[in-house]
């Protein structure tokens, strides 16, 4: 089973170059886990209702990591 991440991050302003989340992420303002993925689009979607978010200030990213050997 794969787990997710929500994560709201602040938008960055475009300064003429490309934009690279490995050499330099947006900050991140939450973080948030989730078991399945639609538990991560309800978490993400409670997110999107917020201000900054629906402002363009803020973004919402849903990462799928590693995956979840199951029991039994």
């Amino acid at each position: 089973m794969t787990r997710f991440l929500v994560v709201l991050t602040d938008v960055r302003p475009i300064d003429g170059s490309w934009r690279n989340e490995r050499t330099s992420p947006e900050r991140r303002r939450q973080v948030v886990g989730a078991s399945s993925r639609e538990a991560a689009e309800r978490i993400a979607g409670a997110f999107m209702a917020l201000g900054m978010v629906r402002a363009g200030r803020q973004r919402v990213k849903v990462i799928a990591i590693g995956r979840r050997h199951a029991r039994g």
